[in-house]
């Protein structure tokens, strides 16, 4: 597998790795990637201000909280 980190990849490469991860073919019906919003969610990685394992762990802090931990955590990404 090729690596996804900014740092070896471009920018339309980015846009193809996330347009690639998302797409749920005929199942999403008329839904766009735009439309749900989830091409906002990923333009940090896609403009190289992010990785994308930092916006997806960023997701499930504010997601998923143990017992005793809050939902935040040290990031260098600015969202």
């Amino acid at each position: 597998m090729r690596s996804i980190k900014i740092a070896d990849t471009t920018r339309e490469e980015r846009i193809r790795i996330v347009s690639e991860a998302l797409s749920f073919g005929d199942d999403c019906g008329d839904c766009s990637l735009d439309a749900c919003g989830i091409d906002k969610y990923y333009q940090p990685y896609i403009d190289g201000e992010c990785e994308m394992a930092e916006l997806n762990m960023r997701n499930a802090s504010r997601t998923y909280v143990s017992e005793g931990h809050g939902p935040s955590m040290g990031s260098s990404c600015m969202m």
